[in-house]
């Protein structure tokens, strides 16, 4: 377990780090004399220059440089470099290589969604935002809902096995390459692959009956837990979810679609704006300026920005989802497990589709290029949403310029009114408990930011260094504008 500390300084309360999220970030709540809030803020403190040192590179080492900014979701990264780079070289890859490019995926969504819920998340809803803090954790889950623990290490597991029979190892793995894949699928590979889906998919809807379950009793409770009405962002494929590769949708808070376009097209719509306090950017849809234009992205703004779902069972729960509320759009932030479980079903069935297919195991891999067009852009759905790599290079193939738009950044601006609006909510007075503390902290968690993803730097970024003394006392200070 990461330790938390938890500092009260006159009238500030500081959460830091946040615990059982991926990366290291902070909550302060600055409050007024009379203990009510005036201010919180969600501050991402990494800092990692992923687009500065790439410059130089060779563009075809980018999928292998990329994944290294994260050992949560390097296939995500290792994926859209990949697609960038396809761009850059100017070619279609080959149907089998699309299909076990895809199949990866799959796996990381899996995985990855599976960490997300049973580790991170699961604990505060068994065991209850107030419980303690010593038992409301992974290895208090262990000890009582044991069942639950080996159903989520299993499922984790299995998408991890995807990734590692592709890619070689479970994190970092090197399979995609400029122009397609660098290993075909044996049959051997896909036949264990599908003996062992039914019993995950099995497990999966047990696991949607509790979360469904949760959400009822809760009511209204869970319904306005930091709840915000937002636009939201996602790919579609012919208006159903795609997660690997499609166009990008921004559909309003009532429902009414916004606006729709190519994925090479993301800087004419998405802009970054920048705040003093944090390492991470807020983008928004530029049309409408910010902050009026931002929105949200990952399992709920997928599953709200998509007409439908391509695969049925998936389809079937995401009518039921959608039933819940007049027009079908669901606001509600803590019903994006739900939504995070929807997806892992799609991806189980659509894994299935790919294993099925004769050409998951076909030997027609790569297509290669001698010319290089002057840029390429690669997208693709990250498990906390729309991540975008695009890479400038010169005419031998060196990168002279790279933008990362990640996944996690998309939420920054409803991750800090989510916690703003539980501050309001529970702080009433100087004498703040652990639950609320904590229910501040799984506002986050329902995003599962990848905070080591999202810290990235074009042009000009603040640093403070700060110089002290074995008594506290500062010596100096250097500051970088």
């Amino acid at each position: 377990m990461t330790e938390k500390v938890t500092e009260k300084m006159n009238n500030r309360i500081e959460i830091n780090p946040i615990s059982r999220i991926e990366g290291h970030g902070k909550i302060t709540v600055d409050l007024n004399d009379d203990g009510t809030v005036r201010d919180a803020r969600f501050h991402v403190t990494q800092f990692r220059g992923f687009e500065l040192f790439c410059r130089g590179r060779d563009f075809r080492e980018m999928p292998v440089i990329t994944p290294r900014i994260c050992g949560i979701c390097p296939v995500s990264h290792h994926l859209a470099s990949a697609k960038a780079c396809d761009a850059v070289l100017g070619v279609e890859i080959t149907e089998t290589a699309h299909k076990l490019r895809e199949l990866m995926h799959m796996g990381q969504i899996i995985q990855s969604h599976a960490l997300s819920f049973f580790h991170l998340s699961s604990p505060d809803l068994l065991f209850g935002f107030d419980a303690d803090p010593l038992t409301r954790n992974v290895a208090g889950l262990v000890k009582e809902f044991p069942d639950l623990a080996v159903m989520g290490v299993t499922m984790r597991k299995y998408g991890q096995e995807i990734i590692k029979t592709l890619g070689g190892k479970k994190v970092h793995p090197w399979h995609s390459i400029p122009g397609g894949v660098n290993r075909s699928l044996k049959v051997e590979e896909r036949d264990a692959m599908l003996g062992d889906l039914p019993g995950h998919q099995a497990n999966l809807m047990k696991a949607l009956d509790l979360i469904k379950n949760y959400l009822a009793e809760k009511g209204d409770e869970a319904k306005e837990f930091a709840t915000l009405e937002t636009a939201y962002m996602g790919l579609v494929n012919g208006g159903y979810l795609e997660l690997f590769d499609g166009d990008i949708r921004i559909k309003g808070p009532r429902g009414r679609i916004i606006d729709e376009f190519a994925d090479w097209e993301y800087l004419e719509f998405i802009g970054e704006h920048v705040e003093p306090w944090s390492y991470l950017k807020f983008p928004f849809y530029r049309p409408l300026g910010y902050p009026h234009g931002t929105y949200r992205v990952g399992p709920l703004g997928r599953v709200n920005a998509c007409d439908d779902i391509a695969t049925p069972e998936a389809s079937a729960e995401l009518a039921a989802f959608r039933s819940l509320t007049e027009d079908g759009i669901v606001h509600w932030t803590m019903y994006t497990h739900y939504a995070r479980l929807i997806e892992i079903l799609y991806a189980m069935e659509r894994a299935r589709e790919l294993l099925e297919d004769e050409d998951i195991t076909g030997s027609d891999l790569r297509v290669t290029s001698r010319e290089y067009l002057p840029e390429g852009i690669g997208v693709i759905e990250a498990p906390r949403g729309t991540l975008i790599h695009h890479y400038w290079v010169d005419d031998k193939g060196a990168i002279e310029k790279v933008n990362l738009i990640v996944a996690t950044g998309h939420n920054n601006y409803a991750m800090n009114r989510g916690v703003e609006r539980v501050a309001r909510e529970f702080i009433k007075g100087h004498d703040v408990s652990e639950g609320v503390l904590n229910r501040m902290e799984h506002v986050i968690r329902c995003y599962d930011p990848c905070l080591s993803c999202s810290t990235h730097a074009v042009g000009k970024m603040p640093l403070l260094l700060t110089v002290r003394d074995a008594s506290g006392e500062i010596l100096r200070e250097i500051a970088k504008s």
